[in-house]
């Protein structure tokens, strides 16, 4: 084996000398494709075939990578890819010229050249260019993988994107179709009258979520700083700014692990509406998933790993309590004591730390009995106090906040709060977290003073919500991980990265 590893390296290793060569020669002839600046493409691929009644007979100009190629004495055949697809090319060589052909003749697999040419359809029925004129544009210098395999090495996929875009169209649709989303999601809000704005990464106080931060030194100030993990905090003191509605769509960065819903740097929007509350973030959820659906998928019916989800219907809504009651035969609203939780931890194998309150036990109940049920899309509301320092109490019930998190396939999609306004009461809370952190708990918030003194200048009633764009995007593709709709996952450097 290792035998004719070794082989196929010299192979390889041969191969591209030989691109160097032709390289050089022809550099030395004055045709060094390197020193072209611009080419003018009429169409791409798809275009052509969509339309091919409105295009046949016309003169285009395309422009791909040579994906496969045939040569056959006098004429020859290349399959060139572009954005769109792939369109085959007929070269003859009574219509590009003696010298036009025998430099075609010697261009690669992965070389980028220019056609120009009349699009027409051959004996075997293939929409293709009749090739008048060749451009070599860009000659690649590397050996692109086996056609027919393609590149299948997945840790080699996340790390050499530009090849896995290159040899597996799935991926490149799945891309695709992440603009879109984005593009989807910007168009919803601004029809809905919120502004887009950007808020800094750079921060003295990472708060707004439950996180460990990357840290580092601003040298200039001689200034310790974070990366940010949430956008909420400062997107806050612009509703305090008497901005009523904005949004934000940015990379937020959680030191944390890697797993298939895990990357430390991802995306994520925050949104924040004065004067609605937590029930009018979940109407913008719902519909918002569905307008993303309709206009990215063509149907609000989608399927993620062969179950059906449907966006077009009202979505389930369910208290946390009620949920843990559902699916843990648990009912929470007999418990009153932190004993009596711990107790009950014990009894169904709930590991706990300590440090944990009665509302935290419950939620430790809710992801281990409960998440992996939630498929279809549910809301479940009304979040115990002690994990959720921003969130405004039940007037009814104290204990318990009015924050949802919105579910689909087993995961959490977004978390929404009707948000915390009362500066006294954020002060007790930030104190609280404090006293976690100071007791271990690397993931608690500190208190940020200027963002209470914003408070104390006074925030309107308001509801904010949080998506992960990055899980929208793997439900909305059917992408298995994270990493399948992140362009360049977060991977650990190989030793010639360093």
């Amino acid at each position: 084996m290792a035998e004719q590893k070794n082989v196929q390296e010299q192979d390889v290793n041969q191969l591209r000398k030989v691109r160097r060569e032709k390289l050089a020669d022809l550099q030395a002839n004055n045709n060094d494709p390197f020193v072209i600046t611009k080419y003018d493409v009429t169409h791409h691929s798809m275009d052509i075939k969509d339309h091919f009644e409105e295009m046949e007979g016309k003169n285009v100009s395309i422009a791909g990578r040579i994906m496969s190629k045939r040569v056959m004495g006098k004429a020859s055949f290349c399959n060139v890819q572009d954005l769109q697809g792939n369109i085959q090319s007929y070269v003859a060589r009574d219509n590009v010229g003696e010298e036009l052909y025998k430099a075609f003749k010697k261009m690669d697999i992965g070389d980028i050249i220019g056609i120009k040419g009349d699009v027409f359809r051959t004996k075997m029925g293939e929409i293709s260019i009749h090739a008048q004129e060749i451009t070599l544009l860009s000659k690649s210098l590397q050996i692109l993988p086996e056609k027919f395999h393609g590149l299948t090495n997945t840790d080699l996929r996340y790390r050499q994107r530009y090849v896995d875009l290159i040899m597996n169209p799935d991926v490149r649709d799945t891309f695709i179709k992440r603009s879109k989303i984005l593009s989807s999601i910007r168009k919803y809000l601004d029809g809905q009258g919120f502004m887009e704005v950007e808020t800094p990464m750079l921060v003295a106080n990472a708060g707004g979520a439950a996180a460990r931060p990357f840290e580092t030194h601003f040298n200039a100030l001689n200034e310790d700083l974070k990366l940010r993990i949430s956008l909420e905090l400062y997107l806050k003191r612009l509703i305090v700014g008497g901005m009523e509605r904005v949004y934000e769509i940015g990379r937020v960065f959680r030191n944390e692990g890697l797993d298939t819903r895990h990357n430390p740097e991802f995306t994520l929007m925050e949104l924040y509406q004065a004067y609605t509350d937590y029930n009018g973030m979940m109407d913008l959820a719902e519909n918002l998933y569905r307008h993303v659906a309709q206009e990215v998928l063509g149907t609000t019916k989608i399927t993620y790993n062969g179950v059906e989800m449907d966006l077009g219907r009202p979505f389930e809504r369910i208290t946390m309590v009620d949920a843990v009651k559902k699916y843990a035969g648990v009912d929470w609203n007999e418990v009153h004591t932190l004993k009596e939780a711990r107790a009950l931890a014990k009894e169904h194998n709930v590991e706990y730390e300590e440090r944990h309150k009665k509302g935290d036990i419950l939620a430790l109940f809710f992801e281990e009995f409960v998440e992996e049920h939630l498929i279809q899309p549910t809301f479940v509301t009304d979040h115990p106090l002690e994990i959720s320092p921003l969130t405004k109490k039940k007037p009814e019930n104290p204990e318990y906040t009015e924050r949802f998190e919105l579910f689909m396939n087993g995961w959490e999609m977004a978390n929404a709060y009707s948000e915390l306004n009362d500066p006294i009461d954020q002060r007790e809370r930030f104190k609280a977290q404090e006293e976690l952190l100071a007791q271990g708990d690397e993931e608690a918030n500190t208190t940020d003073e200027d963002f209470m003194n914003a408070l104390e200048i006074g925030m309107p009633p308001t509801g904010g919500i949080g998506f992960g764009i990055d899980r929208m995007c793997m439900l909305l593709t059917d992408s298995a991980a994270i990493r399948d709709v992140l362009l360049f996952p977060t991977m650990k450097s190989l030793p010639n990265d360093k």
